[in-house]
């Protein structure tokens, strides 16, 4: 069988989308900050992209508009699609299969998110390693007590637990140089570590941990509580306070005290000292009551204004007039392209905010008005609906994106949660569900608290169909304990 080369023409559609296409959705899914660090850079990197200092009357900004599109270069027939049109009816997961199949790059090249700011990384708080580090260069340790305490902080994980026990720290200060240590020595040193702040650290278990922050707080070795913990830790565990009560001989409403003290210290040493960075939110949306209505203002603190460069205008409109080519011409015209590309893709960004805000408002004006409880249930298909555009649009808009409500801060997909059948009205939300739970469980009898079934049967009354494994999910959701682990004594 031969093979043989031919050339055909096939005629296929496919969605494509446009440099300046992507560059409209990678701005839409931007969070507020990073929007302004990428208009940062496009100012310094194009000079024809001006920051408009002075405020400016509207004809001069209809002039400059004019000018600008006059100015920039017609786009080939390949980049004539309609810049709204386009950006609402996108959906990102399809143009993504196709660009694999066809165009044979990775998905995630073009909307990685870039690191953040060297600024934020050059300065971080003390974390545990630290803190114990500092202490023992201020205590009197010796040079090797010094170099066994060292390598006693560095085995410790982040909650304060000792992960080696005293032959692998000899067996490593002999691998590291450490020559004559033992046990004995690197018991000393551990027990002067564990005397340092945070109380518990360096400990071996939970239980060795607690019993020595009760030592450390003054708790006589014959108290219960230190009695608990020492002798009777498995029962603890598993809640068997009665058997306790027999075993140390006191009546069980005496016991109680005690158990409190214990569950009141901590369980994670190291907690307090995790290095992880504050996280600063700042709203993208607020939201005022003006009289009986809702006013939406877009935040735009920190974003400067952009115009087109009126020198490179004329220079670029002079180059045409003249009818060379040079380039210095293609560079303008390059750059005035992105320039105008960019102050259209940041005005239909907050454009598209405000719709998907607006519609927000109009659709949870009760919960605006009377609270989480009537929250009605919402998903991304309401809010494209109601505003014309496509799913994939609205959820690249509530990404990381805030509001600021009468009731409080919220992210935007706060809004957006599934919805449970009830016998009378409307469904109601799973939000106000949890609230209703987490209410219940605030208002029950501790020494017979409710289990799931009996949530389940009380919220069924109310008219809300629900099942006994759905009030479980939301209850660990809510990260409340189980009935058992609830009861108190008494």
């Amino acid at each position: 069988m031969a093979l043989e080369q031919k050339l055909s023409l096939k005629l296929s559609q496919r969605l494509v989308m446009t440099p300046s296409l992507q560059q409209a959705i990678k701005l839409l899914q931007m969070t507020r900050m990073e929007l302004e660090t990428v208009v940062a850079q496009e100012l310094e990197a194009n000079p024809i992209l001006e920051e408009v200092e002075e405020e400016v009357t509207e004809e001069e900004e209809r002039a400059a508009a004019t000018e600008a599109a006059e100015a920039a270069p017609e786009k080939p027939e390949a980049e004539e699609l309609p810049h709204r049109e386009a950006l609402q009816e996108v959906a990102l997961e399809t143009y993504l299969g196709e660009a694999w199949e066809n165009d044979g790059f990775a998905s995630g090249e073009w909307e990685a998110r870039e690191a953040p700011p060297l600024e934020n990384t050059l300065t971080r708080e003390p974390d545990l390693y630290d803190h114990l580090l500092w202490q023992i260069h201020m205590s009197d340790f010796s040079p090797r007590e010094r170099e066994i305490a060292e390598l006693i902080v560095g085995n410790l994980d982040p909650d304060g637990f000792l992960v080696a026990s005293v032959e692998e720290i000899c067996r490593l200060g002999a691998e590291n140089g450490g020559e004559g240590w033992t046990e004995s020595q690197v018991g000393d040193v551990l027990d002067r570590v564990r005397r340092l702040d945070p109380p518990g650290i360096a400990c071996a278990s939970l239980r060795e941990s607690l019993l020595l922050q009760l030592e450390i707080a003054g708790e006589p070795e014959e108290s219960l509580a230190r009695r608990i913990v020492a002798e009777h830790w498995d029962a603890f565990l598993k809640r068997q306070y009665p058997s306790i009560a027999r075993a140390l001989g006191v009546p069980l409403p005496e016991l109680e005290p005690a158990v409190e003290r214990i569950r009141l210290l901590e369980t994670r040493p190291g907690r307090q000292y995790t290095n992880d960075r504050t996280h600063y939110i700042e709203p993208d949306v607020h939201v005022v009551r003006v009289g009986d209505e809702y006013v939406i203002q877009l935040n735009d603190d920190g974003l400067p204004r952009l115009r087109i460069s009126r020198a490179y205008r004329r220079m670029l409109q002079k180059m045409r007039a003249e009818g060379r080519q040079s380039e210095a011409q293609q560079y303008i015209s390059e750059k005035m392209r992105s320039a105008v590309w960019l102050i259209k893709s940041l005005d239909q960004r907050q454009r598209t905010i405000y719709k998907v805000a607006d519609s927000i408002v109009r659709q949870q004006r009760e919960f605006l008005d009377h609270g989480l409880d009537f929250l009605r249930p919402m998903v991304l298909r309401d809010v494209a609906e109601d505003i014309g555009m496509h799913e994939s649009t609205v959820s690249r808009v509530v990404s990381n994106k805030y509001i600021h409500t009468p009731r409080g801060l919220f992210p935007l997909k706060f809004f957006f949660h599934s919805g449970i059948d009830r016998d009378y009205g409307e469904d109601i939300s799973s939000l106000t569900v949890k609230r209703k739970i987490k209410q219940l469980i605030e208002g029950e009898d501790a020494r017979h608290p409710l289990s799931d079934s009996e949530l389940m049967r009380i919220l069924n009354r109310e008219g809300i169909q629900i099942a006994r494994r759905t009030v479980a999910k939301y209850r660990d959701e809510l990260n409340l304990p189980s009935s058992a682990d609830r009861r108190r004594i008494f």
